[in-house]
């Protein structure tokens, strides 16, 4: 894969001069035509060998073009706050938004070769390393994004001879460690794990392109050129369609099926009971948030029910148990701009909560196959590929030990119906209903339709929906604080 990097391109430096004007400018206007009509994000990836030049050729980016709208991220090691989160958190977070250009270098790819390489993982770890970022770059390209990957190579003489040449000068000795020297002499290791990492990555969506590093000027020119040449692409339109996203299709659904229509909503609990109760479930949830070892987990709770289902009364019921300094209620509604600038899980990878917390969300990235389905707020292609994207998602949330908890509050039309009429009387409730909720109970059908297909798609064996049935809040809301309790204690179990 590297023999065609290591063929020794030079350019002069007349030619080079000669060059790089054009080059800069055609850049800053496609810069300009970026902003000025942001309909995508640049993800550019640039990776490589020690001494291939990836700070500089940063630097360079950033000087040729207008810095303003560039976002430069160079992560290093995880930090404490990073540990306590799922690995790909730190890069979900730094994405661009529409508009601008996000360079990631030494990310994503370099944690996982040089684990590899130290015989920290195994091949195994590394192949699901490199799994992980093939999803996560599909998922930006199916959003729209441009991503672009740059592997700046050198052969083991090159690396030798930058080193040295580094090293000679005083001005630049500095840039040499220690550690740079010893991966020089794991260089044949480097090499075949980075081959095997590249190829894995390789994808239609997302390629690699090689750049040889070891003439400075060749280099900056190829990167430039690979650069203008994929923001002309997607600005001209060409291509954008070459890669449609294919997703499996909805199988008609058998009424027999839904299990919707299989809830007791029938199911009540008397006054008594439920104070037993209650104080029973919320004085285990306390107890159970201050063991020593809940300290290792985090929890995830998601509310999701039909209008006026209840889920605020649920919500207060389980931060009543609970030290407020623990836990973060995030309520979702429309997303405002700078969450439309990115993909649509963009706001809910920011509100991940770290060791020994907990973070409820009151409504969630649900809605995008529940109201932006029904509503039409997006492309079919779009909700129908959020399921997988979903399921990773959680699943990533799940292998890092956090308990992901999903609730579904179902009740009846009729006691909607009622409920409505209820707010709309009673004065300190009124704020509570609106227009849009009665428009969207026209579409009653279809929102149990799409209900129907989330918890079928999305229901796993490590985030399973629990579906409570909701007519009596009573009986809904000890049901849901006896899931919690029960689903914190497996996991506790577990460590």
């Amino acid at each position: 894969m590297f023999e065609s990097a290591e063929l020794g391109h030079q350019i002069g430096a007349d030619s080079y001069e000669a060059e790089v004007p054009a080059l800069r400018e055609a850049l800053l206007e496609a810069q300009l035509e970026l902003v000025q009509s942001p309909r995508f994000a640049v993800v550019l990836i640039i990776a490589g060998m020690d001494g291939g030049g990836k700070g500089d050729v940063v630097n360079l980016l950033n000087e040729w073009m207008d810095p303003r709208y560039i976002q430069t991220h160079a992560p290093g090691l995880p930090s404490e706050i990073d540990l306590e989160r799922p690995p790909m958190w730190r890069y979900w977070r730094e994405l661009p938004p529409k508009g601008k250009i996000g360079i990631f270098f030494d990310a994503l790819y370099t944690e996982a070769i040089r684990d590899r390489v130290f015989e920290r993982i195994g091949n195994a770890e590394l192949d699901q390393a490199m799994e992980r970022i093939n999803r996560f770059e599909k998922m930006l390209v199916d959003e729209g994004e441009l991503v672009l990957k740059v592997w700046l190579h050198l052969s083991r003489k090159g690396q030798k001879k930058r080193f040295e040449k580094l090293q000679k000068d005083p001005a630049t000795r500095w840039r040499v460690t220690k550690a740079d020297w010893r991966n020089h002499e794991h260089y044949p290791e480097f090499r075949r794990v980075a081959e095997r990492a590249l190829r894995q990555t390789s994808s239609a969506e997302a390629p690699w392109g090689i750049i040889e590093g070891s003439d400075f000027r060749y280099r900056n020119l190829s990167l430039g050129k690979t650069l203008l040449s994929a923001l002309q692409q997607r600005l001209n339109n060409q291509g954008e369609e070459a890669l449609p996203v294919t997703v499996p299709p909805i199988l008609p659904r058998i009424d027999s099926l839904n299990v919707l229509r299989c809830l007791d909503l029938t199911q009540s609990l008397g006054k008594k009971e439920y104070q037993k109760q209650l104080a029973r479930w919320q004085g285990r949830l306390n107890r159970l948030s201050r063991r020593r070892k809940f300290g290792k987990l985090s929890v995830v709770v998601v509310f999701e029910g039909n209008d006026a289902a209840g889920k605020g009364g649920s919500i207060r019921r389980v931060t009543g148990a609970l030290d407020a300094r623990r836990y973060r209620v995030v309520p979702v509604a429309a997303p405002s701009d700078e969450e439309l600038a990115h993909p649509y899980l963009w706001r809910f990878w920011r509100q991940l909560p770290g060791r020994g917390r907990l973070v409820i969300f009151d409504r969630s990235w649900y809605g995008r196959v529940l109201v932006e389905r029904v509503e039409g707020l997006c492309a079919e292609v779009d909700w129908l590929r959020a399921y997988p994207e979903i399921n990773d998602f959680e699943e990533q949330l799940v292998r890092h030990h956090t308990v992901v908890v999903k609730f579904w509050l179902a009740i009846s039309k009729q006691e909607q119906y009622q409920r409505f009429q209820a707010r709309e009387t009673t004065p300190f409730k009124r704020f509570k209903i609106t227009d849009e909720d009665w428009r969207n109970r026209e579409k009653w059908e279809l929102y149990e339709e799409a209900i129907c297909d989330m918890v079928e798609r999305t229901s796993t064996q490590v985030a399973p929906w629990t579906l409570v049935e909701a007519n009596d809040k009573r009986f809904a809301r000890i049901k849901v604080l006896r899931t919690l309790c029960e689903r914190i204690e497996e996991a506790l179990e577990r460590l």
